[in-house]
């Protein structure tokens, strides 16, 4: 069998990721917008959610697949509103916690979506992805049994690590265009769940839930093909960056 590395372009994807997702709180912090509370607070709601969807998942997903027949539609539904439910929903309510105890306020919503944008993003898929990578490196230039077995993986589950930079470019930056689709969506709801909460407003978190229904697309990736996929889903989140921040233009102007 003869070893082959996975090509290095495809290491710009999580530190492009990371970049973006790590600026982002950086930029906030500097303007002292962005406290601990609210990246604990952001942690708190976003694991929870994670934590909810694997559990719920592990239970489920079997069965309902075998119930549904493989319908995509329906898996559809049952991951979006998984997303509604769990992440946006779990972001309002901890939110209002964090708020009644005065740890968070107006004027830390753009913090607490950057929060929630950033443990996606830059840690859960960032962070991981350049482990892997870093990992991946490292045993296949090591050669031996190691590095044949995960070879073998690799070269069956993911054969695209091993393409040449200029068919590895495209899938670059269609991975961090939907990274980039996912900081902003969860920037937006993170938004509107603090607003919500603090001016006691439905209104706001009633157009934060619908924006988890972008994890409705995914089970139709296959079907639109990835530039379509990636197109549609970064429109999506541009249309929910702009419903959050238009429906928040006058509560913005009384935080100043």
């Amino acid at each position: 069998m003869t070893l082959q590395n996975i090509d290095p372009v495809f290491f710009l994807t999580p530190i492009i990721v990371l970049g973006f997702s790590v600026g982002l709180v950086l930029y906030l912090r500097l303007r002292g917008r962005f406290s601990a509370w609210v990246l604990l607070t952001s942690l708190i709601a976003y694991g929870g959610a994670i934590a909810l969807k694997v559990v719920f998942q592990t239970f489920t997903l079997r069965s309902f697949e075998a119930a549904v027949g493989g319908s995509q539609v329906a898996l559809g539904a049952y991951f979006g509103l998984q997303t509604v439910i769990f992440e946006v929903g779990g972001a309002f309510l901890v939110a209002r916690y964090a708020f009644s105890k005065g740890k968070i306020r107006a004027d830390d919503a753009a913090a607490y979506g950057a929060g929630l944008a950033f443990w996606e993003n830059g840690v859960l898929v960032g962070a991981t992805l350049l482990l892997d990578y870093i990992v991946y490196t490292l045993v296949l230039s090591g050669g031996g049994a190691g590095a044949q077995q995960l070879f073998a993986i690799l070269e069956k589950e993911s054969p695209s690590l091993f393409y040449v930079p200029s068919e590895a470019l495209p899938l670059v930056g269609y991975a961090v265009l939907e990274r980039a689709s996912s900081l902003l969506v969860h920037f937006s709801w993170g938004l509107l769940c603090v607003f919500a909460v603090v001016f006691r407003r439905r209104l706001f978190l009633w157009l934060a839930l619908p924006m988890g229904l972008v994890d409705f697309l995914p089970p139709f990736s296959a079907r639109l093909g990835i530039p379509a996929f990636e197109a549609l889903l970064f429109g999506l989140s541009l249309l929910s960056l702009w419903v959050a921040l238009a429906s928040t233009t006058g509560a913005r102007r009384e935080i100043g």
